[in-house]
C-alpha cells in the first residue's frame, strides 16, 4: 500500500510561504506582485482555471487582474494588449490562458510576453533555461511535480524515470528537470513500443498523456513513485492517466486525481509570480 502524495496539503505549505514572502516584499518595496491573466473566449474549463488562479493570488496577498476578451479578438489586438502589459511597470506577471482560438498563433503570443513576466515559463528563453540548466522561470506543472517528488525524500540520482507524454508544457520539461537531478530518463509517447516493459522498469513514473487509466496496475514497479498528471472525465468522474486503485497497491508513493498535481500547479504559479516580481523590482 502506497503513501498518497497530497497536492492539496503540500500546496498549503507553499502558499503559506508565498504569503509570508509577499508580506516581506510589501515591507521592502511598498508594493506586491501583480499578476494579469488574459482569458480569450468563453471556455468553461479555462474560466474555472483562471478563477482558481485569481482566488489563490488574492489569498496570498498579491494583486490579481483578469482581462476577459471576446473570442473574436484578432491576433494583432491581442499582441497590442500583451505589449501594453509588458510596458506597464505595475504588472509583474502575464499569463494568457491556453488554449486560445485557432485563428491566433499561440506561439506568437507566448513569444511576445517578456521573459521576466512569463509566469507560465513558456517563453523560448525560459524553455531554453530548462534545457541548459540555467536560471529561468520554470513551467508551473513540471515545477510542482519536482516539488512533489522531492517531498517523498526518495533519492532521484541514478533512478530510472519514465515520462509518458512529450508535450512542451509537461513531458519534455519534466524530463529535463529529472535529468538535472541525475535520473536516467526515458520519454515515451503514443508510438512507443513495449510501453508496459518500460514502465515496469521505472523507479519514477510520470504519466502526462490525457488517456484515462492507460497506466494499469501491472505496469507499476514495486516501490515506484508515480506522478499522475492526467485529468480525464469518465462517467462524470475525474480520473487520471493511472489506474489509481490498482497502482497504489504496488507504488511506494502516488498522487491522486483530483487533489494531486493540480493544486501544486497553482502553488508553483504563485512562486513564479514572486520570482518575476524580484526579477523586475530587484534590478
Amino acid at each position: 500500500m502506497s503513501n498518497v502524495i497530497s497536492g492539496k496539503e503540500l500546496s498549503k505549505t507553499i502558499r503559506a510561504k508565498v504569503k509570508e514572502d509577499v508580506e516581506k516584499l510589501q515591507a521592502t518595496y511598498n508594493k506586491v506582485p501583480h499578476l494579469v491573466v488574459v482569458l480569450v473566449g468563453e471556455d468553461p474549463a479555462s474560466l474555472s482555471y483562471v478563477t482558481a488562479k485569481e482566488r489563490a493570488c488574492k489569498r496570498a496577498g498579491m494583486k490579481s487582474t483578469l482581462l476577459r476578451k471576446d473570442a473574436s479578438i484578432t491576433q494583432a489586438e491581442l499582441l497590442t494588449l500583451i505589449h501594453e502589459l509588458n510596458d506597464d511597470p505595475d504588472v509583474h506577471g502575464i499569463l494568457v490562458q491556453l488554449p486560445i482560438p485557432d485563428h491566433i498563433d499561440e506561439n506568437v503570443i507566448i513569444d511576445a510576453i517578456k521573459q521576466e513576466k512569463d509566469v507560465d515559463g513558456f517563453h523560448p528563453l525560459n524553455v531554453a533555461a530548462v534545457h541548459l540548466g540555467t536560471p529561468g522561470i520554470l513551467p508551473a506543472t513540471p515545477k510542482g511535480i519536482m516539488t512533489m517528488l522531492k517531498s517523498t525524500g526518495v533519492e532521484l540520482k541514478g533512478k530510472r524515470a519514465l515520462v509518458i507524454g512529450r508535450s512542451n508544457i509537461v513531458g519534455k520539461p519534466v524530463a529535463m528537470l529529472l535529468l538535472k537531478e541525475h535520473a536516467t530518463v526515458t520519454i515515451a509517447h503514443s508510438r512507443t513500443q513495449n510501453m508496459g516493459d518500460l514502465a515496469r522498469e521505472a523507479d519514477i513514473l510520470v504519466a502526462a498523456v490525457g488517456r484515462a487509466n492507460m497506466v494499469t496496475g501491472d505496469m507499476i514497479k514495486e516501490g515506484a513513485v508515480v506522478i499522475d498528471v492526467g485529468v480525464n472525465r469518465v462517467d462524470d468522474k475525474l480520473v487520471g492517466d493511472v489506474d489509481f486503485e490498482a497502482a497504489k497497491e504496488k507504488a511506494a508513493f502516488i498522487t491522486p486525481v483530483p487533489g494531486g498535481v493540480g493544486p501544486m500547479t497553482i502553488a508553483s504559479l504563485l512562486e513564479n509570480t514572486v520570482e518575476c516580481f524580484l526579477m523586475i523590482e530587484g534590478k
